[in-house]
């Protein structure tokens, strides 16, 4: 398999990459809308929500936390997850720009 080289990258390249990766998925995406829509930390329950097992959904917040979309607060036997909202501004902006910077075309 072939090597990334996001070193040859701008920081902001691989921060929009590295958000879209994070948004790849309609499991994830899900998430996000649970977590949007319950506008509260959700401790456990989102197996319940989703039509995939625990392992998956641990991946899946394990994904969307290493981007920071998410943050969770360990409360053992349990962890409740929320928006990470500076991170949420952020990715707005950061998304927005890119998608904004296309003005239209005459060619194709």
């Amino acid at each position: 398999m072939g090597v990334t080289k996001t070193e040859v990258f701008t920081a902001e390249q691989n921060r929009i990459a590295d958000l879209a990766k994070a948004l790849a998925h309609p499991a994830r995406v899900a998430i996000l809308q649970h977590l949007i829509a319950t506008k509260s930390c959700v401790c456990g329950d989102l197996v319940d929500e989703l039509p995939i097992a625990q392992a998956t959904v641990s991946q899946h917040l394990k994904e969307l936390s290493r981007v920071g979309l998410i943050k969770g607060s360990v409360n053992p036997p349990r962890v409740c997850y929320c928006i990470n909202e500076p991170v949420w501004e952020e990715a707005k902006a950061t998304l927005g720009a890119f998608l904004d910077a296309f003005t239209g075309n005459t060619c194709c």
